[in-house]
């Protein structure tokens, strides 16, 4: 919008800098403009984000709280803060937006803004110096992703790749413009590559927002595929038993235990207890030697005998979290509260917990920690009686329904918590891609408008009215393929930076990159 505003005003500008004018008091004149202009529209942006907030609170809070263990109170807080970041963000980013057009309101020639291609080829250096900066930023990328740590660092790192990838966008289309021309044989379709380079710099910044906006539907949209693909695999492997059964004491877990021996395939104890490991809260569980963990246990790393060393009681498990915090490999010794000492024989995935976790044979965690607790077990049965001895159990013992839980409804209802959690995502994607192709469709109109006398000459020598506008409708297309190209590995570099940088950094464990090419 702010780069339509200079391109309409061009001969504006020429008229005020004739009358006398000063160039710095149009450049100052413009800057309050612009100031103005963000202010109020800050405003009123951060009063419908609180609105928007306040409706999608509840349901996030409680899918964050499920998901990642985060406590976020269910109302909102008013803090002058939040408001003045909004503010600041909405200023900066529209003086950022108009920086170019001030510069070349500034240092242009008296003359220059009456003739577009004297304003082409000032926006043409500008372009090049964009890619100088685009250069430049992404060296610090490199420079992030090899050095940076933190979450900060994460976010640096996404700053700088989008960008870069957003600043070199003219030059590309520039250069894929300049190759149609030499390419094409005939007046009119050289004059249609040169006509479009010369409307390049009117556009060139709604094309960077449709560049943003698909690159980041393309990597959030990566990220999210990717996280539910591995996160049902997963459950399908950590779910692997029918049902699952909690006790309110121990002395009601044994006697569901015995009730269940007779009656199922196999009954494995979930025990456990929470303890600090390297200097962190840990939760220690306690595992026996069944055919289900060696067949579906999902693991990163592991030794090649990793289930055997575990059931002797010579070795342990750590999950990726408590791997990843504290640099651990396969071989290194893990002491236990208590002063027992163990090698990691395996580092298996976790998402979705935010603590780190330890698995040892369960005979040691009963030797080690008398004290853990015992109200938990995993019943392996046929599937299809399920349902009969999960009724059959609540109703011998007088159990809540909460007592025991199939397999079905946990995987249900954390499918429910996924998709809730990222409903918030789909919907940002929409409203990016719609602000951007509202910026292109307002981009093609002014322009075309403002053109009319330029392709007035066109019509007189014989071409007809929809050749020209099929013309139009060809630069339209063309525009967009090559932004579209440019998108594609942009969005996918911004999938990679989520899942192996910022989520790492973020909550400990990293997820797999999936392409999702017809997606």
């Amino acid at each position: 919008a702010v780069g339509l505003a200079f391109e309409q005003r061009r001969s504006m500008f020429r008229t005020l800098r004739a009358l006398g004018l000063p160039s710095r008091s149009l450049v100052l004149l413009l800057a309050l403009e612009l100031l103005t202009f963000a202010v109020v529209a800050g405003c009123v942006g951060v009063a419908m984000g609180y609105l928007v907030a306040a409706m999608l609170l509840p349901d996030v809070a409680t899918s964050l709280r499920g998901l990642y263990g985060a406590e976020l109170e269910g109302t909102l807080s008013l803090r002058p803060s939040v408001w003045g970041a909004g503010l600041i963000i909405a200023i900066l980013g529209t003086f950022a937006s108009g920086l170019q057009g001030l510069w070349q309101a500034a240092r242009m020639p008296l003359l220059a803004p009456a003739r577009p291609r004297a304003w082409a080829l000032a926006s043409e250096q500008q372009i090049l110096v964009q890619a100088i900066v685009a250069t430049l930023l992404l060296v610090m990328a490199g420079g992030l992703l090899m050095f940076g740590t933190g979450l900060i660092a994460g976010f640096a790192l996404l700053a700088t790749l989008l960008l870069s990838g957003a600043l070199v966008l003219p030059l590309l289309l520039m250069l894929a413009l300049k190759a149609g021309t030499w390419v094409s044989r005939g007046a009119v379709l050289q004059w249609f590559w040169s006509d479009t380079r010369q409307q390049l710099p009117g556009l060139s910044l709604a094309l960077m927002a449709l560049l943003l906006a698909l690159a980041a539907n393309i990597g959030v949209g990566s990220m999210v595929s990717s996280f539910r693909l591995t996160f049902l695999g997963w459950l399908d492997q950590r779910l692997a038993s029918e049902l699952y059964v909690a006790g309110r004491n121990t002395a009601e877990a044994e006697t569901m235990h015995d009730w269940l021996v007779p009656r199922s395939d196999a009954v494995l104890p979930i025990w456990n207890t929470e303890g600090e490991v390297m200097g962190q809260p840990v939760l220690i569980y306690g595992i026996v030697d069944h055919a289900t963990y060696r067949a579906k246990w999902p693991m990163l790393e592991a030794m090649p005998n990793v289930w055997d060393e575990v059931a002797a009681g010579k070795a342990l498990l750590a999950n990726e979290q408590l791997a990843r915090r504290n640099h651990l490999k396969l071989g290194d010794s893990v002491r236990l509260p208590g002063g027992h000492a163990l090698p990691v024989a395996g580092i298996f995935s976790d998402y979705g917990n935010p603590k780190g976790q330890v698995i040892i044979a369960n005979d040691l965690l009963v030797r080690f920690y008398p004290e853990a607790s015992r109200l938990r077990y995993a019943v392996r049965v046929a599937p299809a009686k399920a349902a009969d001895l999960a009724d059959a159990l609540r109703s011998a013992l007088n159990l809540p329904e909460e007592a025991v839980i199939d397999q079905a409804s946990i995987k249900a209802t954390s499918l429910k918590i996924f998709e809730r959690t990222f409903a918030v995502t789909a919907a940002l994607n929409v409203l990016t891609l719609g602000v951007a192709a509202l910026a292109m469709l307002a981009s093609f109109v002014t322009l075309s408008g403002m053109r009319v006398a330029q392709l007035a000459p066109l019509w007189a020598m014989g071409l007809t009215r929809p050749h020209i506008a099929g013309l139009e409708l060809l630069r339209s297309l063309a525009l967009a393929a090559v932004t579209v190209l440019a998108a594609i590995p942009l969005g996918l570099g911004l999938a990679w930076v989520l899942l192996a940088v910022v989520n790492v950094e973020a909550f400990g464990w990293r997820l797999p990159l999936y392409i999702f090419p017809f997606e």
